[in-house]
């Protein structure tokens, strides 16, 4: 028994060592093919292009403008008011109703105005005649020079007379002071009004102004004649034109702004004095501005943006200087040039240098198909 032990000692010896060996093998050969494999791979992916959608760099007219909000005003508004106090007799207007300018909308009682009135012209009358009697007997010399002054003075006080009574008479009359459309009455035939209460207001509104502030430091840039847009929450889809009628000469120093005042017509009165309105105001029109869709800007840390550009069919990040922004493209000042393709879409996928391939945009494509 003993003889055998070194045999079964030796066979097992040589049995781990040929499992060892077979299973270092084994690993070898396992590690090594996946190396390789994802090396092909990777080279693979390299070599192919990226999807992405690319439009041009466009160049167009850029304007200049400011916004700012202001209020509608009527071009004339006034309150009418009694001078003198009396008993409305009759009203002879429509609440809303247009009316042209000089027109009688309300009458007070003027019984004792029209007889003083009457007297008035009476008396200016009489002394016409008496002014004519002493002017023939003048030039036939039955009077004398004082009597005929004397009666030329008595013409001339009743002409005054006369002119005062139509005067006090002509206050019970309320007119329109211009060509407008009348508010809503505050009185009603009958009632007994004091000087100076509220009868209607009258407002035109063919024109409206439209007042604005905008900061001092485009005081140097704004004049009168500029154009403006305007535009009004309760009409969104509208948009109307008015020109710069006058500059406050004073800025406001609680603000540091100045007032600025626009002529806006009117003319179908879909707007009201009052509203609220949203300003545009021109201050240049620039031509030829490069120009590029939002969506082709990539922000990236510390303020930058930048956008790709293809070049030999790669993709290059360059980095660009914007401008002003108008509906949805942007302007850009330093970085491309007109006629440089930039991407729009595809944009994480791409690295610097990476090779891509300039597909139809998706809408585009719907479209077509």
């Amino acid at each position: 028994m003993s003889a055998r032990r070194p045999v079964v000692l030796a066979v097992c010896a040589a049995g781990l060592v040929a499992l060892g060996g077979y299973a270092w093998y084994a690993n070898r050969g396992t590690s090594t093919a996946p190396a390789v494999n994802g090396s092909d791979a990777s080279a693979a992916a390299q070599l192919v292009p990226v999807e992405v959608e690319a439009v041009p760099v466009e160049t167009r007219s850029m304007p200049d403008d400011v916004t700012a909000v202001g209020t509608l005003v009527s071009n004339e508004s006034v309150i009418l008011r009694p001078e003198v106090a009396g008993r409305i007799a009759r009203i002879h207007f429509r609440e809303g109703a247009p009316v042209a300018r000089g027109t009688v909308l309300v009458e007070l009682d003027a019984a004792v105005q029209l007889a003083e009135l009457q007297q008035a012209k009476a008396n200016l009358a009489l002394a016409e005649a008496n002014f004519r009697r002493s002017e023939d007997l003048f030039a036939r010399n039955f009077v004398s020079q004082s009597a005929r002054e004397e009666a030329a003075s008595r013409l001339e006080v009743a002409r005054a007379n006369s002119a005062l009574a139509a005067a006090h008479f002509e206050r019970t009359r309320i007119r329109a002071p211009f060509d407008g459309v009348l508010g809503i009455r505050n009185v009603s035939v009958g009632d007994y009004i004091k000087e100076g209460e509220v009868l209607v207001n009258i407002e035109d509104i063919g024109t409206l102004k439209v007042d604005f502030r905008l900061p001092e430091l485009y005081l140097q840039r704004i004049r009168p004649g500029q154009t403006l847009e305007v535009t009004s929450d309760a009409l969104p889809s509208a948009r109307f034109e008015a020109t710069v009628d006058a500059i406050d000469p004073l800025v406001d120093a609680q603000g540091r702004s100045v007032v600025m005042r626009a002529k806006l017509p009117n003319p179908k009165s879909v707007l009201r004095p009052g509203m609220f309105a949203r300003v545009r105001l021109l201050l240049q029109e620039r031509l030829d501005v490069a120009v590029v869709p939002e969506e082709a800007l990539v922000p990236a840390p510390g303020n930058v943006q930048f956008v790709y550009r293809i070049e030999g069919g790669k993709a290059q990040r360059v980095d660009v200087k914007t401008g002003a922004r108008r509906d949805t493209v942007v302007e850009v000042t330093d970085g491309v040039a007109p006629g440089d393709m930039v991407v729009t879409a595809g944009h994480l996928k791409l690295r610097h240098g990476a090779p891509v391939r300039v597909v139809p945009p998706v809408a585009a494509a719907a479209n077509a198909g």
